[in-house]
């Protein structure tokens, strides 16, 4: 189950950028004015656009490779399905970005939030995968 979402999630992440990059104006379109807008961004860095330094570019995409690797080979074990689920979701987002990164150098991020003054960073299918699958995890942890 952990593979099966994993590479979905991945596959899903992949073409939503393809998809958006080459159909997206490159002025970006609001989706709800002052809150929600789609965009074009090239992150080189982590998650959000943290830690850009180019030199950290192949540490990061073979980091978030191994990190899909690692959850899919731990997560075989696992018996609770909301575990599972959560780490097919971490592990597909690692994956996509990885892929990404590998393919492209960067990173196509394309959700912008606004909410008055104040501004989250671009991110992206995979991103939400993965602070989804780290809450998911986090609230099956005890159950």
């Amino acid at each position: 189950m952990i593979p099966l979402l994993a590479f979905a999630v991945a596959a899903l992440d992949l073409l939503t950028k393809y998809l958006l990059d080459r159909g997206l104006p490159p002025e970006g379109l609001p989706l709800i004015p002052g809150f929600l807008s789609l965009v074009k961004v090239r992150n080189q860095g982590i998650a959000f656009g943290l830690f850009r330094e180019a030199s950290l570019g192949l540490f990061w995409t073979l980091a978030g490779l191994a990190v899909a690797g690692l959850i899919l080979w731990l997560g075989r074990t696992e018996k609770d399905r909301g575990k599972r689920v959560a780490l097919g979701l971490i592990a597909g987002g690692a994956l996509g970005n990885g892929i990404d990164r590998l393919w492209h150098g960067a990173v196509f991020d394309f959700v912008d939030l606004h909410l008055g003054p104040y501004h989250w960073p671009a991110f992206n299918l995979a991103d939400a995968a993965i602070v989804l699958g780290l809450l998911l995890y986090l609230l099956r942890w005890k159950a």
